[in-house]
């Protein structure tokens, strides 16, 4: 049997409240590294990494001890982060609930594998669909469209929380745009989200209208906003930059 979306977690929340979280310590226990009450993606595969509990302390503790002294991490939410931790950057964004969206397969969708990397980052490159890395094809179903034996367009599945996948790397090479392209991409991952019987779900950055047009044309329904935060651990390391500050994320739900 399917597991319900709407089930609450262990600790009593949704697992897209927290859905970094509930990935790791569920679905995609295989990518994660987990030190107590913190856990982060294998990084060649995703930069993210969750607390158990934002409002812990533990929490925090167990994050900085995983990822080592002056190290960048992503987190998604809108944690405070105790002294110590400087955000380097807030990105406000939006989490849309796909339960509603038609899917369909595509006759012209083919499924994307490690001997595809090279291409796909490449075309991550040229549209920059937000964080995509070596393993990261591994995470879930890619599919791709390509004309005249070149990659043009892609879509495919990142965090999956219990009884949801995530539709991310949405793009399509310029040139190729307005082709309708991802449209169709979105729909044939979610068919194949559907088939597993998980519930299709994506983020957008808040300031990508164009994008978020799209999905919400195709039935998407905003439910959240959170926001994507990029993190300095405490002390100091190979990635410390002297000139950094600690920033509040102001403005963002």
């Amino acid at each position: 049997m399917s597991p319900d979306p709407d089930t609450l977690t262990a600790t009593g929340t949704h697992p897209l409240d927290n859905p970094v979280w509930a990935a790791l310590t569920g679905t995609h226990r295989d990518f994660a590294e987990v030190a107590g009450r913190a856990a982060r993606y294998l990084p060649d595969a995703n930069p993210f990494a969750a607390l158990a509990d934002p409002a812990d302390p533990r929490s925090w503790a167990d994050l900085a001890s995983l990822v080592g002294p002056g190290r960048e991490v992503w987190l998604t939410g809108l944690p405070t982060p105790p002294e110590g931790w400087r955000t380097l950057r807030c990105i406000p964004g939006v989490q849309l609930d796909g339960r509603e969206v038609r899917a369909e397969a595509d006759p012209e969708a083919l499924r994307l594998g490690p001997a595809d990397v090279p291409e796909m980052l490449e075309l991550v490159r040229l549209t920059e669909p937000g964080p995509f890395a070596a393993r990261t094809v591994e995470l879930g179903t890619y599919l791709g469209i390509r004309r005249g034996g070149r990659l043009v367009a892609m879509a495919g599945e990142r965090m999956r929380p219990p009884g949801w996948s995530e539709i991310s790397a949405v793009c399509t090479r310029p040139g190729h745009r307005g082709e309708g392209l991802a449209g169709r991409l979105v729909r044939a991952v979610a068919a194949a989200v559907r088939e597993r019987g998980d519930v299709p779900f994506l983020h957008a950055a808040a300031s990508n209208t164009g994008a978020i047009r799209l999905y919400r044309s195709m039935g998407f329904i905003l439910r959240r906003e959170p926001v994507f935060i990029g993190l300095r651990t405490p002390g100091a390391g190979p990635d410390a930059a002297p000139d950094a500050e600690k920033r509040p994320c102001h403005g963002v739900h």
